[in-house]
């Protein structure tokens, strides 16, 4: 047996516990509300010993930092999917909005509620949550610019305008997907896919005080 296999196996088996104990937590976090939420609720959803769940973790913080790891992870992935092919960038986008907004589970938008209500009060999750947005902006932006160049986007759209409006008309879905119990993804959808249609055509611009325009007009 290689030397290298036992030390291979603990990785597994810390990465499988680490996997565990935060998938235990988004449970505890939605169930009890993040902030009323204690280690040992995590630890008892894990169904481990407060000693165990500190051993990998030794706070909240630390749960709420690995959880944004794991988005880190998912959205960089996605957005590898998403730059696969340049020449259907503005596709890959509506479908990007279809599977990973429209499509991720009322847990998961409750969750990210539940966070942003704890970076209001605490100051280690705002970091980790403006970290998480600025990274997300800038992703969006490189797709945006990526969009332009195939012809998948108005020329003159500003993508650091384009990526800000996504983010926060991303975050106004999230938030009526965790407290509407009757949001219905699929008739809100042509919604959605319309407001994105618009942005990348160049319709939707910041207001400058004059009369409005089109990004890619005159």
């Amino acid at each position: 047996m290689s030397l290298t296999a036992p030390a291979a196996a603990r990785r597994t088996a810390e990465a499988d516990r680490r996997l565990r104990i935060l998938e235990a937590a988004e449970r505890a976090f939605v169930g009890n509300g993040f902030h009323a939420t204690t280690m040992q609720h995590v630890a008892d959803e894990a169904g481990m010993s407060a000693g165990n769940l500190y051993r990998t973790f030794p706070s909240k913080d630390a749960i709420v930092e690995g959880l944004c790891e794991l988005d880190q992870v998912e959205m960089a992935q996605a957005f590898a999917e998403l730059m696969a092919d340049s020449r259907y960038i503005g596709e890959a986008m509506r479908f990007a909005l279809r599977k990973h907004v429209l499509g991720k589970p009322p847990e998961k938008a409750r969750l990210l509620v539940e966070i942003w209500a704890e970076a209001g009060r605490n100051p280690r999750v705002a970091q980790l949550t403006r970290a998480i947005d600025a990274e997300v902006r800038t992703r969006v932006e490189g797709l945006i610019e990526a969009a332009k160049l195939a012809g998948a986007a108005a020329p003159g759209l500003d993508s650091r305008f384009g990526a800000r409006f996504f983010v926060t008309f991303v975050a106004g879905l999230f938030k009526r997907m965790a407290i509407e119990s009757d949001f219905d993804p699929e008739a809100e959808t042509p919604m959605a896919i319309g407001v994105l249609k618009a942005l990348l055509a160049g319709a939707l611009c910041p207001d400058s005080g004059e009369e409005a325009r089109r990004c890619d007009g005159p």
